[in-house]
């Protein structure tokens, strides 16, 4: 006996014969997971920019579901038929052509994509951290199905940067990757350079603005930015790259001091995203170093310049030279501008019966451990103020073959609250360019100098 009821049966008797050509003129069905800020903004614009879409696609893009946590909320503003919502995002992506993940996380999402492109459907994420864990994966899946894995909205959001180091300077060699990947943090540093308040209160402000979350973990200890340098740097060097492989420091122990300091020698301080080569051994062979951390750069640097919770990306390649990408890298409509270039891409490879480019990384360069990095050290001690030191700090310089820049003294005589002291002095180096564990070695060796009362201040300097 069947287990199928009547109209059961003939919904499956009126199914349609899968071995059938497809129909070339049938809107592409589109899926969507998740309707929050972003989400919401790519709905609407499906929505309303039906006709415009389909102009620049050749099909129209039909959306087909919009999966939510919690189905029944008041979501009329996004102008989407509310029998669309559904909470089976399982079974919505088995029937699309084109799935937009914007959940976020690893799980459910990458098992989702995986569904996803095992039906045959492209994917459209804007999901940073699970590229940066699982992107192998999902790229061989991809290739597996032949179907596209786009994620320009990954990185530096509205900013078009995953595209032109793809594509456009695929011909070219791409020497070094260097940007401001995080909105929050680079407010965060902006206001302190501006108003000279310390990193908490700057915080709460970002938070009260909007600028933060209510936990800014993520950001401030740089986890988003090292997630989103994971994707440059493989995209860059055609070698893949994961989050593990990225160096990573946060803010959180950058002071108003700190920015002082960077404003008596002309600079900003900046999270940075370094993603560069490097020669590794004699005969000329090369390595990547991958990196995250809080630098001073010179003022007069193109990066210098990015305020408030802006975004830019600066690229140093072979023949193209310098180029700077820069604009707004959150946010639910910039964000969704990435998300939807990313559809008419796709689509378009659809309609042209083909798909774009895959993961590239035959290079398979080898990633660098941070101690390999070359950078330049700004190193503020508080020292004796008697003589003899600045010769005892000079040779411990030198026993790590690490060579001094500059060199600033000030004798201070009260704290900062004013109460007397006796005589000491501040000492401000400033290296020549080493490899950070040589760097490294020398900041703890005058550590354990007499000498030395103590290390006040390290940071690194980029940019010049």
């Amino acid at each position: 006996m069947s287990d199928l009821s009547p109209a059961a049966a003939s919904d499956a008797t009126a199914a349609p014969d899968e071995t059938a050509a497809p129909d070339e003129t049938a809107p592409l069905r589109v899926a969507l997971l998740g309707a929050g800020t972003v989400g919401s903004a790519v709905a609407r614009t499906l929505t309303h920019e039906a006709d415009d879409l389909a102009a620049r696609t050749g099909r129209r893009l039909e959306l087909v579901g919009v999966a939510v946590r919690r189905a029944g909320r008041d979501r009329a503003d996004l102008g989407v038929d509310p029998a669309l919502f559904t909470t089976d995002a399982a079974e919505l992506v088995t029937r699309a052509d084109i799935v937009i993940e914007l959940i976020g996380g690893i799980d459910p999402a990458k098992e989702l994509i995986l569904s996803a492109m095992a039906h045959g459907a492209s994917v459209v994420t804007g999901n940073k951290a699970l590229l940066a864990e699982a992107g192998p994966t999902l790229y061989a899946a991809a290739d597996e199905h032949g179907v596209d894995l786009y994620y320009e909205a990954a990185v530096a959001g509205a900013i078009p940067i995953v595209r032109p180091i793809r594509d456009s300077l695929a011909g070219d060699r791409i020497d070094r990757v260097i940007g401001i990947l995080n909105g929050t943090t680079n407010f965060v540093l902006d206001a302190m350079d501006s108003t000279g308040a310390g990193f908490t209160e700057t915080v709460e402000r970002a938070q009260a603005l909007g600028y933060a979350e209510a936990d800014p973990t993520a950001d401030v200890e740089g986890f988003d930015a090292a997630a989103k340098a994971a994707i440059l740097a493989s995209l860059a060097f055609h070698t893949r790259v994961g989050i593990e492989h990225v160096h990573r420091e946060g803010i959180t122990e950058v002071s108003a001091g700190d920015i002082a300091a960077a404003k008596e020698m002309g600079c900003v301080i900046k999270l940075l995203g370094i993603c560069e080569r490097t020669v590794v051994d004699e005969s000329g062979g090369e390595g990547i170093s991958v990196r995250v951390h809080p630098a001073m750069i010179p003022l007069g640097h193109p990066l210098a310049s990015v305020r408030e919770a802006f975004n830019a990306v600066f690229v140093e390649a072979g023949s193209a030279g310098e180029l700077m990408f820069y604009g707004q890298g959150a946010g639910g409509d910039p964000t969704a501008s990435a998300v939807l270039g990313d559809v008419v891409a796709v689509a378009r490879h659809r309609v042209a019966g083909g798909k774009g480019p895959g993961e590239s990384a035959y290079a398979d360069l080898p990633v660098l451990p941070m101690g390999r990095a070359r950078t330049r050290y700004h190193v503020s001690l508080d020292v004796a103020d008697r003589s003899g030191v600045l010769a005892k700090v000079a040779q411990v310089f030198a026993a790590h073959e690490v060579s001094i820049e500059t060199v600033r003294q000030q004798v201070v005589t009260e704290d900062e609250d004013g109460t007397p002291t006796p005589p000491r002095a501040a000492l401000v180096i400033v290296t020549h360019s080493a490899e950070d564990a040589a760097l490294s070695a020398t900041v703890d060796a005058l550590a354990e100098l007499d000498i030395v009362r103590e290390v006040t201040s390290v940071l690194r300097v980029e940019g010049s």
